[in-house]
């Protein structure tokens, strides 16, 4: 009975030494190696990963895609305010022209009214004034409307143009900034392998810094693109309409002519002598 005791009470504390012994040893060897994880997470990590320090950091490439993005982006915003200016001053040139023309009988009329206005307007009148003096000798009506068709849809098309100009641009930039950022992004991925090929690691010390870059370079992309995309589109629709006023303005030309064309057709002086006047202004 004695033997089995003893050898029941060695048995128990065998087992508390295999329990005990690996415990002990785990206890022992953590504190040694919690301050290697946390020295790695705290001091090797970059200590600024705002956008103007990551910018400060970049690789010499990248920092040349960022500053060319943004400078995309100023070129943007300054063709928005120029063309918009633009545009609001020849919208308002263009009624008022259209105003002197819906109140007046005849071109000479007319043409004295918008003497001060300029613009698109004064352009059509004094175009079909200059076709009416060349063609007073022989005035054959549907001859001299061609003519002044033409005349009128060369300055409506000149002046159309002449309102794109500027608007090639935004599509420029909004086409090709996302690409720009995306190489920018490939070469911060590169720069991060680069990296870690070096160093031998995949710490993420290693690969913040050029993941970041590439993020940033893709942002600032995106962020010279969008707007440039969304002006030049608002850009055509006022394009569009400022087109449609000048056809308006063209068609009201074209009735004051006719209108001269048929006093003068069914014998009426005072058409004659208004068309001189015109001319002679």
């Amino acid at each position: 009975m004695l033997r089995c005791t003893g050898r029941g009470t060695i048995s128990a504390l065998a087992i508390i030494a295999l329990i005990g012994f690996p415990t002990l040893a785990f206890a022992q060897g953590t504190p040694e190696a919690l301050p290697t994880i946390s020295s790695i997470g705290s001091s090797d990590l970059p200590r600024d990963l705002s956008p103007w320090g990551m910018f400060l950091s970049a690789d010499p490439l990248v920092k040349a895609v960022l500053l060319g993005l943004a400078f995309a982006s100023v070129v943007t915003w300054t063709v928005w305010l120029a063309k918009t200016i633009e545009l609001l001053a020849a919208n308002r040139r263009v009624r008022r022209g259209l105003a002197a023309l819906a109140s007046a009988r005849h071109l000479a009329e007319a043409a004295q009214r918008l003497g001060k206005v300029g613009g698109a307007v004064g352009q059509f009148v004094n175009a079909a004034v200059t076709e009416l003096r060349l063609s007073e000798d022989g005035m054959e009506r549907e001859g001299v409307k061609e003519r002044l068709v033409s005349r009128l849809q060369r300055i409506e098309a000149n002046r159309g143009r002449a309102m794109m100009r500027g608007t090639g641009v935004l599509a420029t930039i909004g086409a090709t900034a996302p690409f720009v950022g995306l190489f920018g992004t490939v070469w911060g991925i590169m720069n991060s392998f680069i990296g870690i090929s070096k160093s031998q690691t995949t710490n993420l010390a290693v690969v913040a810094p050029g993941i970041a870059e590439a993020l940033l370079a893709t942002a600032i992309g995106l962020v010279a693109a969008i707007p440039a995309v969304v002006i030049y589109n608002v850009f055509s629709r006022q394009i569009g309409s400022h087109r449609a006023l000048l056809a308006d303005a063209s068609a009201e030309v074209l009735r004051l002519v006719g209108r001269d064309l048929d006093r003068a057709a069914v014998g009426h002086p005072a058409s004659r002598r208004a068309v001189s006047l015109s001319a002679a202004e």
